[in-house]
C-alpha cells in the first residue's frame, strides 16, 4: 500500500520568539540604553527647564510660573546674580586659558621623554600617573600646604633657606591663580600622557628610519613625523581637557575658596552657593543652563577649528 507525502506544515511566526528573523529583536537590545538615557539625560533636562523657569522650593508646594524671569537676570548688569556669574565666567576662562595649554604641552613633552628606550622608564611613567588616583580633596590641601601664606614649604624655604621674604600666593590677586594651575598640572598631567603614549606606540618605526636616511634630526623627526601623526590625539585630548578645566570646582573651593574678593570663584563653585547656600535654585538651575550653552558652543568651536587642522595635514 503507497504512503502519500505529506507536506511539512509551516511553523507559525510568533512575535514573542527572540530569533534574528524577528524586527522585535533589534529594539530589544537598545530598550535597555533607552531606558538609561531617559532617566538619566532626558528627564533631568527636561525638569531642570521646569525648574528654571519656576520659582521652585523643595519645602514650598506651590511653584509660581516665572517664564524666563532667572535666565534674563543673568544679562541685567543690575541684577546681583549677573554680576557674580559671569564675573566667575571669567575667571573660569582665565583658569582654562592658563592650564589647558600646559596640560597639553607638557603631557606631550613628557611622553615623547618617556617613549625613549631609557633606564627606570616604567618608574617614572607611575610616578607621573600616579597623582591622577588621588582625590580631589587630598590634592588641593596638599598643594594649599605648599603655598600657605605662612608657614608653606615654598615660603619656608623662600624664608630659611634663600632669605626672601615671603609670598602671599594664596591671597594676592595677581598670583593667586598659580598655585591652583600648578596643583591642577601636577594631578592629572598624566591621564594625558598615557594618552599621547598610546598613541605613539601605533606610530610605525618605518617613518623614523626613512628620516634618519635622510638625514633628519631628533627635532625634525619629532615635529615632522610624530606631531602630525599625534593630531587626531591631540584633539581628543584638547577636547577633553578645555571640559574637565570649565568645571573646575574642589582647587578653587579647598584652596582659596574661590578668593580673595571672588577671583577664584569658578561657575561650579557660583552656581553652587547661589543654589545650596543661598536657597535659589531656580537661578542656580538657569545658570547651568547658559554656561552649558556657553560650553557646547565653545567646544564645537574649538572642534572643528583642530578638526581642519587634522583633515589638512591627512591630506598632505
Amino acid at each position: 500500500m503507497l504512503k502519500t507525502a505529506t507536506k511539512p506544515t509551516a511553523t507559525k511566526r510568533s512575535i514573542f520568539a527572540l530569533n534574528e528573523s524577528n524586527p522585535l529583536v533589534p529594539y530589544l537590545y537598545l530598550v535597555p540604553h533607552a531606558i538609561l538615557f531617559f532617566v538619566f539625560f532626558v528627564y533631568p533636562i527636561g525638569y531642570g527647564v521646569w525648574v528654571s523657569m519656576h520659582r521652585w522650593d523643595p519645602l514650598n508646594t506651590i511653584s509660581p510660573y516665572v517664564g524666563l524671569e532667572f535666565y534674563t537676570n543673568l544679562f541685567d548688569p543690575n541684577k546681583i546674580q549677573a554680576q557674580f556669574f559671569w564675573k566667575s565666567v571669567v575667571n573660569t576662562c582665565i583658569f582654562v586659558a592658563w592650564s589647558v595649554p600646559a596640560l597639553v604641552v607638557v603631557a606631550l613633552l613628557l611622553a615623547v621623554q618617556l617613549q625613549k628606550p631609557i633606564l627606570f622608564r616604567g618608574f617614572f611613567r607611575t610616578v607621573f600617573f600616579s597623582p591622577g588616583i588621588l582625590s580631589v580633596s587630598v590634592v588641593a590641601i596638599l598643594w594649599r600646604w605648599v603655598f600657605d601664606n605662612g608657614n608653606g614649604l615654598v615660603n619656608v624655604v623662600r624664608r630659611d633657606v634663600f632669605n626672601l621674604p615671603i609670598i602671599n600666593y594664596m591671597t594676592d590677586e595677581n598670583i593667586v591663580w598659580l598655585p591652583i594651575v600648578i596643583a591642577t598640572i601636577w594631578w592629572t598631567v598624566g591621564f594625558n600622557m598615557n594618552l599621547y603614549l598610546a598613541a605613539m606606540s601605533g606610530i610605525s618605526q618605518s617613518y623614523y628610519e626613512a628620516a634618519e636616511l635622510d638625514g633628519a634630526n631628533g627635532f625634525q623627526k619629532f615635529w615632522h613625523i610624530t606631531l602630525p601623526l599625534l593630531q587626531p590625539t591631540t584633539l581628543f585630548v584638547a577636547v577633553t581637557t578645555v571640559l574637565a578645566s570649565f568645571n573646575l570646582y574642589g582647587q578653587s573651593v579647598l584652596m582659596t575658596n574661590g578668593g580673595p574678593s571672588r577671583s577664584t570663584q569658578s561657575v561650579i563653585h557660583y552656581i553652587t552657593e547661589e543654589g545650596f547656600t543661598n536657597n535659589q535654585f531656580s537661578s542656580a538651575t538657569a545658570m547651568s543652563f547658559v554656561f552649558g550653552l556657553i560650553m557646547l558652543v565653545f567646544t564645537v568651536i574649538q572642534f572643528r577649528m583642530m578638526a581642519k587642522d587634522v583633515t589638512r595635514s591627512r591630506g598632505n
